[in-house]
């Protein structure tokens, strides 16, 4: 059974409650509901038909070639998310472009994809 973690100040500024996640309960919640839901964000039907699928079809092995990861050539293991890539999908939206078109996207597994997001989204763990 895995131990407990430790408790530690919630990581927004001046907040004194403890946690054993970044954030209390309070600000977890207020940060989900500006983050707003995944159709909200324009993860719909449209965005799987179009999107998702046709990227992983084109990509079935992870394609991410990052050396922070721990690999200079393709990772090769199975793809599990279609990732907007090189822009975001905030980018392509706001130069005009259709964020559903599959030539902005790439296959990647799941340890490469959560490595991406920490490194280059808005509040990733890593910035």
């Amino acid at each position: 059974m895995p131990k407990p973690r430790r408790l530690h100040v919630c990581s927004v500024p001046r907040c004194p409650e403890y946690t054993r996640d970044s954030k209390c309960d309070a600000h977890r919640r207020e940060a989900e509901q500006q983050r707003g839901s995944a159709r909200e964000r324009g993860y719909d039907s449209d965005h799987e038909r179009l999107f998702r699928r046709p990227v992983l079809q084109r990509d079935p092995t992870c394609v991410c070639t990052d050396t922070s990861h721990g690999h200079g050539t393709p990772c090769g293991q199975p793809s599990k998310h279609a990732d907007h890539f090189p822009q975001s999908r905030r980018e392509l939206q706001a130069a005009g472009l259709n964020p559903n078109d599959p030539r902005h996207g790439r296959g990647l597994c799941g340890p490469c994809h959560s490595s991406e997001t920490a490194h280059h989204q808005p509040g990733g763990w890593n910035q």
